[in-house]
């Protein structure tokens, strides 16, 4: 399976494997969740290799109350979406084209709005969200980082609002993990760093699209602490 479109800041360091925090996180520091949606699990249109493995442990995390400000993304596309094979006449999920510009991979359809498959998933307590983030809404644009769309058709990259809601909270450090490894949640942490945030994954809390892709997604990640 051919890997996700190159990474918002490729060839640039982030932070290695970080392990689940123990204690309660300074009052700067905050949770994303990246895409904890059925389609992404076991069975879904777009699962992720063992992505449901994630599932308990990201609801413990929320139930042990350990962040003050707690975000969560939620792909949410309109059916006739460019990032899907299904809108591209002799195409089929995962070939790749060129959009705006870009390496664009094509999907299956996946976390079409309003669907079961594009809900948060139902095993976890959110209750402590503080803001779900709703990505890939443009039915002309892709969106992979909670924090920017992909290069649209003027060759930007148009921000969520994410990183102003984080500064107006005194937010100086991010905490990142769900789905995929290897294409959201890299995204997020990548542009993170780019946007002046300290960042870090959670890597015991995030599952690829394919495990192939896990050594270059460490690779990305080596050399910051």
């Amino acid at each position: 399976m051919p890997s996700a479109d190159a990474s918002p800041l490729a060839g640039n360091a982030c932070p290695r494997d970080y392990t689940v925090p123990m204690n309660g996180q300074p009052h700067d520091t905050a949770l994303i969740l990246v895409d904890v949606q059925p389609d992404f699990m076991p069975g879904g249109p777009l699962a992720c290799h063992e992505g449901d493995a994630i599932v308990p442990g990201i609801d413990a995390l929320l139930r042990a109350r350990r962040y003050r400000h707690v975000v969560a993304t939620q792909d949410w596309h309109p059916r006739g979406h460019v990032s899907f094979a299904a809108n591209h006449p002799g195409k089929a999920p995962f070939a790749q084209i060129t959009l705006h510009g870009q390496p664009q991979t094509l999907w299956p359809v996946h976390c079409v709005a309003g669907t079961p498959g594009a809900a948060l998933h139902a095993a976890i307590d959110w209750s402590p969200l503080d803001l779900v983030v709703r990505k890939g809404t443009d039915a002309a644009v892709d969106s992979y980082s909670a924090f920017r769309e992909n290069h649209g058709p003027d060759g930007a990259r148009p921000p969520t609002g994410l990183a102003g809601w984080l500064r107006e909270r005194g937010v100086a450090e991010v905490h990142v993990c769900g789905l995929a490894r290897d294409v959201c949640v890299l995204w997020t942490v990548q542009d993170a760093l780019a946007l002046g945030f300290r960042a870090r994954m959670l890597w015991a809390l995030t599952r690829p699209v394919t495990p192939e892709t896990d050594e270059a997604t460490r690779a990305a990640l080596s050399g910051c602490v």
